[in-house]
C-alpha cells in the first residue's frame, strides 16, 4: 500500500512539474510578444537556461532558469512546434501551433532547435502584423529617396538592388513596394519568390522557395519568366544563377526588386561582377540601389536632456518599459544611389570600392550616417545608436 501510494505521489508531483512548466514556456512567450520581440533565445549554460528576448534589434537577457526545468523547457516549446521530443542530437525546426492563444497580431510563431553540449538552444521567431509599414509612405524614408522609389518603382524594365545587413528591414521595404505597385497600377501581373513568405499580400503571386528542395530561386525564376510576369521579386541574390537570370530578366520587359547582402551600395554592384555578371550587364539592367539599416528610437517614457555643455542631444536612461534598454522601437535610415554616367562607366571599367566611393562623395552623394544625422539631432536615437549601426565615421575615424 505504501508503495502505491508513494508512486501516486511521485505521479502527482509530476502532473504538477509538467503543469509548472506549461505555465511558465505561455508566460515567457506572452511577456516576449508583449514586448515585440522578434526572437525568443532559450540558450543553455552549465548551470541552467537563459532567456533572451531581441528588442529592436538588440538582445537583452530577460531570465534566468534552474537546470532542473531547462530541459523541460525546450521539450515543452518542441510538442508546440510538433517536433520529435525523444530527438535530442539533431537540429529541428517547425511551427508553434495555437499562436493566436498567445497573442492576435502574431501571424507566425517559428522554432528552431539545435543541440549544444549543455542541452538544446531553442530560438522562437515570431512574426507580427504590422499594417502600417506595408505603406511606403509610412517607412519613415527622408523625402528625397522616398520620392524617387516612387519613380523607380513605375518603370517597366529594369532592376532595383536592396542591401544591408539581416534584420535591417529588407523584405518590409519590397513588401510596401510591392503593394504601392499594385495599388498605383492595379492589373499588373506581379508574382513573389520567397524564402520564407513572411507577409501575406492580396493580388501578389507568392511563392515559397526552399533552399534543401527542387524549387530553388533559378529553378523558380526559370520557369517564370515564361508566366508573363510584368513585376518580380526575387527574395535575395544568394549565388552567380540567380544574379544572371534576375539581371537578365531587366533587360526583357520585366521590372525586378531583389535584395543582396552588402555594406553599400557601391559594394552591391561590384559583388555582381564578383559573382561573374558581365559589367554590360550589370551597367544596362541595374536602375537603383538602395541601402538601408533600422536604428532604434529612444523611449520616450525615460529618454534624457543632456547638459548643453555636453551637447544638449537625447540619451538613453532606461525603465520597465524598455526592459532597462532606454530604447523603443525602430525607424529607418538609408540611402540611395541612381546609375548615372559617371558610375556605369567606373562598373564597366570594374573600378575597385574605394574608387568608386569617391566617385560618388564627389557627385553629392548623401550616405546613410549623413541621412540619420537628422535624427540624432531631433532627439529621435543617439550618436551611439547611429555608431553602432553605421559602424566607423566617414574617413575611418571610431
Amino acid at each position: 500500500m505504501g508503495s502505491a501510494q508513494g508512486k501516486r505521489k511521485r505521479r502527482d508531483g509530476g502532473t504538477e512539474a509538467g503543469a509548472a512548466v506549461v505555465a511558465m514556456v505561455d508566460d515567457l512567450l506572452k511577456r516576449g510578444l508583449e514586448a515585440r520581440a522578434s526572437d525568443m533565445h532559450f540558450e543553455p549554460t552549465g548551470d541552467g537556461l537563459v532567456v533572451k528576448f531581441r528588442l529592436d534589434g538588440s538582445l537583452a537577457t530577460v531570465d534566468r532558469l534552474a537546470a532542473g526545468v531547462a530541459e523541460n523547457v525546450v521539450s515543452r516549446l518542441k510538442v508546440l512546434a510538433g517536433l520529435l521530443t525523444y530527438r535530442n542530437d539533431i537540429p529541428q525546426e517547425g511551427r508553434l501551433a495555437g499562436r493566436e492563444a498567445f497573442a492576435s497580431a502574431v501571424t507566425d510563431l517559428r522554432l528552431a532547435v539545435f543541440p549544444t553540449v549543455h542541452g538544446q538552444r531553442a530560438v522562437v521567431r515570431a512574426f507580427y502584423q504590422e499594417r502600417d509599414l506595408t505603406v511606403l509612405e509610412r517607412l519613415g524614408l527622408p523625402e528625397e529617396i522616398h520620392a524617387k522609389l516612387r519613380q523607380i518603382a513605375g518603370r517597366n524594365q529594369g532592376v532595383l538592388l536592396m542591401t544591408g545587413p539581416a534584420g535591417s528591414g529588407k523584405s518590409t521595404t519590397l513588401a510596401s513596394l510591392l503593394r504601392h505597385i499594385q495599388q498605383r497600377f492595379p492589373g499588373k501581373s506581379i508574382v513573389a519568390l520567397e524564402d520564407p513568405v513572411e507577409r501575406h499580400i492580396e493580388g501578389v503571386t507568392q511563392v515559397q522557395i526552399s533552399a534543401q528542395g527542387a524549387m530553388t530561386f533559378p529553378v523558380a525564376l526559370r520557369s517564370l519568366l515564361r508566366q508573363d510576369p510584368e513585376v518580380l521579386m526575387i527574395g535575395e541574390v544568394r549565388d552567380a544563377e540567380t544574379a544572371r537570370i534576375a539581371v537578365e530578366a531587366g533587360l526583357t520587359g520585366h521590372f525586378v526588386m531583389t535584395t543582396m547582402h552588402s555594406g553599400s551600395p557601391a559594394g552591391a554592384l561590384l559583388r555582381l561582377l564578383e559573382m561573374g555578371v558581365e559589367p554590360y550587364l550589370v551597367t544596362s539592367s541595374v536602375h537603383a540601389v538602395l541601402n538601408q539599416r533600422l536604428v532604434r528610437r529612444l523611449c520616450d517614457k525615460c529618454k534624457q536632456q543632456v547638459p548643453a555643455a555636453a551637447g544638449g542631444r537625447m540619451r538613453a536612461a532606461g525603465c520597465e518599459a524598455c526592459f532597462q534598454t532606454g530604447y523603443r522601437g525602430r525607424t529607418l535610415i538609408a540611402e540611395i544611389i541612381e546609375m548615372d554616367g559617371a558610375s556605369r562607366q567606373a562598373v564597366l571599367d570594374k573600378t575597385d570600392l574605394e574608387q568608386v566611393e569617391q566617385l560618388l562623395r564627389r557627385g553629392g552623394h548623401k550616405t546613410i550616417r549623413q541621412n540619420g544625422l537628422p535624427l540624432v539631432e531631433q532627439g529621435v536615437t543617439t550618436q551611439e545608436e547611429l555608431d553602432r549601426v553605421c559602424g566607423c565615421m566617414e574617413g575611418g575615424e571610431a
